[in-house]
This record gives C-alpha cells, structure tokens and sequence, in this order.
C-alpha cells in the first residue's frame, strides 16, 4: 500500500508538471489518475478542483508574465461559465455515466496535442462575443458536473477558432480554470463532497510539480515533447475509462 501511494505521488507530480507547462490546471489528469488508482468519484471530483486551483493559479501567473494574457478574449467565456459550472457542481452524476462523460473528454486533449498547430499571428481572427457566450457556458455546465476547469474544452476551440496562438491559449485557460474550478467546487460543497485524507499532500505534491511546469513551459522550453507524452498518457486512462470496468 505504501508503494502504492509513493507511486500515485510520483505520478501526480509529473501529471501537474506536464499540465501545467501548457497552460492547464490538469483535473482531467488527476481524474484519469484517480480513476486508474481506483479512486471513488465521490473523491475524484472534489479532490481534482481542488488541486486545479493551486496548479492552473501558477500556471496562469508565469503565463501572465510572459505577457500572452489577452483579457478581451477571456472574460466573455469566464462570464457564461463561472455560473453555469456552480449549477453543474450541485448535479449528482451516475457513476458509469461519469467515468464515459470523463473517458470521451479526455480525448479531446489527445487530439488537440496531436493535431494542432500554433497559430500564426498573420492567421488570428477577431473573437465573436456571442459565441464566446454560448461555448463558454457550454463548458462550465460540463466542467461542474464532472470536476474539471474546462481548460481542455476550451484551449482546442480557441486555437480551431484561430483567436489565440499556442501560448495566449495557455494563459486564458489556466484563468478559465482557476474560476470554475472555484466556481464548481463551490457548487459541490452546497451539495456535500468527501475529500480524501491525504489531500494536504495530494495538494503539496501537485502544487510543486505545477510550479516546476509552469516555469519551464511559458519561459523556458518547446512544448512538442511534453504535448506528445500527455496525449499517450490521456488516450490511455480514456480507454480505461470507456471500455473496462476496473
């Protein structure tokens, strides 16, 4: 059992690293984690809300130095989606159901990594304030009612939309995460949630592994290597998700 932990936090702190050098808070990593741990989901939803707002909080800090912050583009989708991801964090979810709704979103990542390109500023179109409105409040729903910050949802929008290059993604999707993260959470706490007993640690380890990611990923380092290893490892914990039972 204590291995077995050592390993789980091993892990979680290159979960974080990874998500965090892209901009992401990483819920859906620590999902997929959890749920390859055999974590409840009664657990799993508090406890990756939580640790999204520690890491996507780093994340948008050294992004925001960076200076790819683009307010005009972010707060019509925060607008839509900070209330919306509270009503979806009051829903109670059907554990199978839940484990296929996280399966089919983790995906969405894997093929944002593989297949998408930075934007060229030459190519960037104006943002629609209409549609920011209605995808974010599509976003935030979903990112209540499963337990992430949306940020996986939104940054292949954004970058299909041509709106933002690679990094500009990054920065407004640790925000957009950091504000439905809270939001969520807030919502589940009205209905009652669990967290696990060893959060405080769970909490330390991403929070150093957030820090570490978000430093080399806006500053420093090409993305491309770190992009590929966390769409394997995301294409893996979707397929444990949508088609086994363990």
């Amino acid at each position: 059992m204590q291995a077995e932990l050592l390993l789980f936090f091993g892990l979680l702190f290159i979960v974080a690293f990874l998500y965090a050098s892209v901009g992401h808070g990483g819920a859906s990593g620590y999902l997929a984690l959890m749920a390859i741990f055999s974590i409840s989901p009664l657990i799993m939803k508090p406890t990756a809300l939580l640790l999204n707002l520690f890491v996507s909080s780093v994340s948008f800090i050294q992004f925001y130095r960076g200076r790819h912050f683009k307010w005009k583009i972010f707060w019509p989708f925060a607008l839509a989606s900070v209330p919306l991801s509270f009503l979806g964090g009051t829903m109670a979810t059907d554990s199978n159901l839940y484990k296929k709704i996280l399966g089919v979103l983790l995906l969405i990542p894997v093929i944002r990594f593989f297949f998408f390109k930075n934007t060229e500023p030459k190519d960037f179109k104006a943002a629609n304030f209409a549609l920011s409105l209605i995808i974010g409040g599509i976003i935030g729903l979903l990112s209540g009612m499963i337990g992430i910050g949306g940020g996986i949802i939104l940054s292949p929008i954004l970058l299909l939309l041509k709106w933002t290059d690679q990094k500009q993604t990054a920065a407004i999707s640790a925000a957009f995460i950091f504000v439905n993260s809270v939001s969520g959470l807030g919502g589940q706490l009205v209905k009652g949630i669990t967290f696990n007993q060893d959060m405080i640690a769970y909490v330390l380890v991403a929070f150093v592994g957030g820090c570490c990611g978000a430093y080399f990923g806006a500053l420093k380092f090409p993305q491309s290597i770190l992009k590929n290893v966390l769409a394997c490892v995301l294409a893996l914990a979707a397929y444990k998700l949508l088609f086994t039972y363990a």
